[in-house]
């Protein structure tokens, strides 16, 4: 089984990445709101990671902090590596090069959503928690930023609404403009998170979830390792 979403995955995720990452790139420049606010937040000095960081557009938001970016696309980790003093690498979701508690902070966005299977996305959300520090009764621990797809999109152009399926494939088209007989499509599977359901993974991880909310039709929280009495 585990095999199975793996290759799943190579074929419906990773390998259309690394076709789209350029096009993808040009259409991605900026934080979120509340990403940019989190990031802002931080303390002067902080070290943090941005795990599956496409292109790179987060690591700049606050220029007081250091990031390390990483992603499963070497074509979008080479263009992320351009956001000098930031770093970035090529890293799977489930298997960070990184040792426990190392980090201040963690930010992933637009990333969990990909993993095919609950195990999975629990999985992933668990790896990103161990890479960060663990609070204690007298010390909180680092903080981790989470968004994911939202089921509940029926104001967007997508439409989808409560009820609907939420293991989907979604299009992306690359278009040519000198030759538009020559644009290809290629399907990205989704798993869309309805309400409440990103809190529960966060929780089956190991995760304390500090704040959670929607925004841009994605579900957000803000987790924490559990504290260590």
């Amino acid at each position: 089984m585990e095999s199975q979403a793996e290759a799943y995955e190579q074929e419906n995720v990773h390998e259309v990445y690394q076709n789209i990452a350029q096009h993808f790139s040009a259409t991605r420049y900026k934080p979120w709101p509340i990403v940019h606010q989190f990031l802002q937040n931080l303390t002067s000095g902080s070290i943090g990671l941005d795990v599956g960081c496409g292109n790179g557009k987060n690591l700049m938001a606050n220029r007081n902090v250091f990031i390390i970016g990483s992603d499963r696309s070497e074509n979008l980790a080479r263009i992320a590596l351009k956001q000098h003093p930031h770093s970035a690498i090529v890293a799977d979701i489930l298997r960070l090069p990184h040792r426990d508690a190392e980090f201040d902070f963690a930010i992933c966005i637009a990333v969990v959503h990909h993993l095919s299977t609950p195990e999975r996305r629990a999985q992933a959300i668990a790896e990103i928690l161990r890479t960060v520090k663990r609070g204690s009764d007298l010390q909180p621990g680092g903080q981790v930023l989470i968004y994911a797809w939202a089921l509940e999109q029926k104001d967007s152009r997508r439409g989808w609404a409560k009820g609907d399926q939420q293991d989907v494939m979604v299009p992306w088209v690359r278009k040519n403009p000198t030759a538009p007989q020559e644009s290809q499509t290629f399907h990205r599977y989704y798993h869309l998170y309805e309400e409440g359901e990103l809190e529960g993974d966060v929780e089956r991880a190991g995760g304390q979830v500090v704040t959670s909310g929607y925004e841009k039709d994605n579900w957000w929280v803000i987790a924490t390792p559990k504290v260590i009495s």
